[in-house]
């Protein structure tokens, strides 16, 4: 609470001068055009790039042309609570969307390259939105006729897995007066996907006790159609309504045989299916209100989720043995909230009021497999009950410019939650957290600039994790845990951009996070384990990024992309009371890539790889690391006119990276138990070939 106290004296202190001197602030006209391939105007650092721009890369939508801009990364919304403030860098004619159901690239891949007059990158602490800070790429668009784009990509893998030919979409957009519209169909997140190969287990001394040859696939398919309509007058009303509807297709196989020196061989299956529905409706309408702006939105969405794992074992001339876990969520979330947004003081104000409401309820059952070859249930009263949770939250932001090369930013409020939970011991808890952050951004040069910003952070649970829940194919069960609570934490986060004119760009991104309530895995009861919190932890970050364009030093249309992540972690084991990084975290990933868009001619070709490193996860008696890896590759050829179509052929996982296991399992906790049995496994992935058709209408 002192640290946000401080944040509003601090908002004083940098309002109070601008009381004898008020003006409105006024906004910074687009910059005039410039040369293909570079920005087409830069000042205190902002750039703005048009089509021509990209004109060499024979761009179908938005996402296209943003994902060529030099030093720009695409940053999803968080998981944050709600919907809250701007969390992403995207923006859509200077507004955040205000869904949650559609990725960035989902969104932007619907706007047809035709329809984008501009993109403009700015430093997000400069902008009248709260929560913003960093590069912010704006897309200005406005659709006229009817057009339409489609892509499909099928894929084949050499091995294990079936071939892949519901991958693409299908997108309308057009404009009738004051209505421009949208409709889309989309399977665009469609993945089939397997691997084959031995895994060995071994006692603790070593010695080889079964050896294992399994293969599984996978087949995911997410069809949604979705719409938007926005009404856009002359004035300052503009308002939005837009909704989805998704079915999920999920289903996973596993077979193999296991032998052991003694007992006879033995066959086993698993299978799971995750098939589920959801939809989405949300709408905004934004309007001039006394001095200011008032913008109210509305969200709904709703995911029906049955879910369902079985594992069968059969001996040679045995009798089979199983088990199945199955369970079915319903899961709501329903959203108002109000902006108001007016100046005074010289800068931008904000007040912003949230309501949301958040329920589970969910039905879970055990079976085992009797020798008649029914499965009969089992008690499993911990898997069955409801989560509800009604949260309420109110902000006020403040930011204005310091100086002509100095930005300030404040955001300061808090909210209220009554999380509920009906089922075994069923509990009813209130919290009153502090939030906010500040931000900074300072331009010295058009070339270079500098962002900070310190933030208080809620994260957003999963219900589910307050229940039971078995994982048959790896043997493990978490408890019910009514004591579960939202991480919180304070981010630390600077980021550093330094343009190189038609050289390129690079940035650099500084991250710390002082975390609460970190959530893992802990101990329940004598000896059983669930997903719950760990008073403290810490996490840092260096993620450096940078663009080199080959164009000034004689290789027109070649360009090289870096990026180099480093990251470190820390808490305490609630386990074994050890010092240890956070269980799976990433702690390395090193990428690199290069495109060639050859010069005179419709072709371009690239290659790239990246290498990741992660930590093991980790519970009472086990210490696991699920990868694969070490170096995934690729080679592409793509031409732009094939009958006015872009076609691109992909060969993925060329440096034959594999899905690997390493897994210790200990006879009671870990540390002070013997070792029960340690896998191995190393399963062939296998070439990749996939195809890109993309086209307009």
């Amino acid at each position: 609470m002192m640290r946000l106290i401080s944040l509003f004296a601090l908002s004083a202190a940098i309002a109070l001068p601008a009381l004898a001197q008020e003006s409105p602030a006024t906004g910074e006209a687009p910059l005039p055009a410039a040369t293909e391939g570079a920005a087409s105007g830069n000042s205190a650092g902002r750039q703005v790039f048009t089509p021509a721009d990209f004109a060499r890369y024979a761009p179908t939508n938005a996402y296209d042309m943003l994902n060529q801009v030099p030093g720009f990364s695409i940053r999803d919304n968080e998981n944050l609570r709600g919907l809250g403030q701007a969390t992403g860098n995207v923006l859509f004619n200077g507004e955040r969307p205000s869904n949650k159901g559609d990725t960035m690239y989902t969104q932007l891949s619907r706007i047809p390259a035709g329809n984008v007059e501009r993109i403009e990158i700015v430093d997000g602490a400069t902008l009248d939105i709260p929560g913003l800070s960093g590069q912010v790429a704006n897309i200005v668009y406005r659709a006229a006729a009817v057009s339409g784009q489609f892509s499909w990509k099928p894929e084949f893998r050499a091995h294990y897995t079936d071939p892949l030919l519901t991958r693409g979409d299908v997108s309308v957009r057009g404009r009738s007066g004051k209505i421009e519209y949208e409709a889309a169909l989309s399977n665009d997140d469609s993945a089939r996907s397997g691997a084959g190969g031995p895994t060995l287990i071994s006692d603790g001394a070593g010695n080889i006790i079964e050896r294992r040859e399994d293969s599984w696939n996978t087949h995911y398919d997410t069809p949604k159609l979705s719409g938007r309509i926005t009404w856009d007058p002359a004035g300052d009303s503009v308002a939005n309504l837009g909704g989805h509807y998704q079915r999920k297709y999920d289903r996973y196989y596993e077979d193999g045989v296991r032998v052991s020196p003694g007992q006879p061989d033995r066959a086993r299956t698993f299978y799971e299916d995750a098939d589920s529905w959801n939809y989405e409706i949300s709408g905004d309408y934004q309007f001039r209100a006394g001095p200011g702006k008032l913008k109210l939105i509305g969200l709904r969405r709703f995911s029906h989720e049955p879910y369902k794992q079985e594992t069968v074992t059969t001996p040679v001339g045995g009798i089979a043995t199983g088990d199945r876990f199955a369970q079915t969520g319903d899961l709501g979330e329903t959203i108002g909230r109000g902006e108001y947004q007016w100046k005074m003081l010289g800068g931008d104000w904000q007040l912003s009021g949230e309501a949301a409401f958040n329920t589970l309820d969910n039905v879970a059952s055990i079976a085992v497999l009797d020798p008649s070859g029914v499965f009969v249930d089992q008690p499993f009263a911990g898997g069955t009950g409801g989560v509800s949770e009604d949260r309420y939250e109110g902000l006020l932001s403040f930011g204005r410019k310091l100086t002509d090369k100095l930005n300030f930013q404040i955001i300061a409020g808090a909210e209220h939650s009554t999380i509920t939970q009906t089922g075994m011991n069923g509990l009813t808890r209130s919290f009153f957290r502090p939030k906010g952050s500040l931000s900074l951004a300072w331009t010295p040069s058009a070339n270079f600039d500098v962002s900070f910003k310190l933030r208080r952070r809620v994260l957003q649970l999963s219900f589910y994790d307050f229940l039971a829940r078995a994982f048959l194919n790896d043997g493990n069960q978490n408890e019910s845990n009514n004591d579960l609570r939202p991480q919180q934490d304070w981010s630390y986060e600077a980021e550093i951009n330094r343009k190189f004119g038609a050289w390129g760009s690079t940035k650099l991104i500084l991250i710390y996070r002082d975390v609460e309530d970190r959530v893992d895995v802990v101990p329940v009861g004598a000896n059983g384990e669930a997903v719950g919190n760990i008073a403290k932890a810490k996490a840092g970050a260096i993620d450096w990024t940078a663009t080199i364009n080959l164009d000034p030093a004689g290789i027109k249309g070649m360009k090289v992309e870096t990026r180099a992540l480093l990251q470190k972690s820390s808490l305490r084991d609630p386990f074994t009371g050890e010092k240890r990084q956070w269980s799976g975290f990433t702690d390395t990933v090193i990428e690199a890539s290069v495109r060639h868009d050859i010069a005179g001619s419709e072709w371009a070709w690239g290659l790239g790889g990246n290498y990741a490193h992660y930590q093991p996860g980790y519970r009472r008696s086990q210490v696991d690391k699920l990868w694969e890896g070490p170096v995934f590759a690729n080679v592409y050829a793509e031409h732009k006119n094939v009958k006015g179509l872009t076609v691109r052929a992909t060969i993925r996982n060329i440096a034959n990276a594999r899905s690997k296991r390493d897994r210790v399992v200990y006879t009671g906790l870990r540390g002070e138990s013997p070792i029960a049995f340690v896998e191995a496994r190393n399963r062939m992935i296998g070439p990749i070939f996939s195809l890109s058709v993309r086209g307009t209408f």
